[in-house]
């Protein structure tokens, strides 16, 4: 098992870079071009059976780097990721949700050679049989890859109703208004990302501007606005049929924060300064 200490703030060749501290726990050398960060806290059983189905699909294709923002249910236990064939563990230590995690992750990737990064939530809503087709559009030369249920061979289930018009009729048309692309899914975070366009000083990811979710909607916006490469590919998210919906998101303080995010994205608050765009 290798073993490394925490990333912390420094700069890079692109610049100063902000990002958390973060513990590391490698189990195998580098073996692909892209990697597949899996974000997670407390994800519990779902985690273990969405790495177990994840194997077919990466094997060969993309290292497996979950990226725990500080799960205290075990289910991030080093022997058992191992032993379902995760490449490396980062932990989160610093401050911040999930923009925190992804920013902790990128940093890693970037640093490690990765030609791009895939993101995917890790509490087994989305279909790892996706995988392969973002390495293929990245490996086409798109820098933004937007997974998408909505559009034709996409597939979603057990979608709540209220769910279902807020991305529809609220969050999509904004984001595509903002970013002048036409998006159908931007509330899915399974996507994928070109290291050219998150080393890009335009788009500047590396910020403590970022705590949440913005910076899934930042990105979503910045790389249509900069010219660069975007597209949609069909893949599945399935929500439970019974049961409590998965999410991080609370029903009011939750939703509230996630529209706020949302507006801020839109109106260009979280462009860098003096970039333009």
């Amino acid at each position: 098992m290798l073993t490394a200490p925490g990333l912390t703030l420094g700069r890079h060749p692109i610049g100063p870079r902000e990002f958390p501290t973060s513990t590391e726990v490698g189990f195998r050398p580098k073996q692909a071009d892209y990697c597949v960060c899996v974000f997670v806290i407390n994800e519990n059983g779902k985690l273990h059976k969405q790495l177990v189905s994840m194997q077919e699909h990466c094997a060969g294709v993309v290292d497996v780097v979950v990226a725990d923002g500080g799960s205290t249910d075990g289910s991030t236990g080093p022997a058992k990721l191992r032993s379902l064939g995760v490449h490396t563990l980062l932990t989160k230590t610093g401050p911040g949700k999930l923009g925190a995690q992804m920013r902790m992750a990128f940093a890693w990737a970037l640093d490690r050679g990765y030609k791009g990064v895939i993101c995917m939530d890790g509490n087994g809503k989305d279909g790892p049989d996706a995988i392969p087709r973002f390495v293929q559009k990245l490996d086409e030369g798109y820098d933004h890859v937007q997974g998408s249920r909505f559009i034709r061979g996409g597939v979603s289930e057990n979608l709540p109703l209220s769910r279902w018009v807020g991305v529809r009729f609220l969050h999509a048309p904004l984001v595509s208004l903002a970013s002048r692309f036409r998006y159908t899914d931007t509330t899915n975070g399974f996507r994928g990302y070109s290291r050219r366009f998150l080393e890009d000083p335009r788009v500047s990811v590396f910020r403590d501007v970022f705590p949440g979710y913005e910076l899934h909607y930042y990105l979503a916006i910045r790389a249509a606005r900069l010219g660069y490469r975007v597209c949609e590919i069909p893949v599945s998210r399935r929500y439970p049929a019974h049961g409590p919906i998965p999410t991080k998101i609370s029903p009011i303080r939750g939703n509230l924060r996630v529209l706020k995010c949302l507006f801020a994205a839109c109106l260009g608050r979280y462009n860098p300064a003096n970039m333009g765009l």
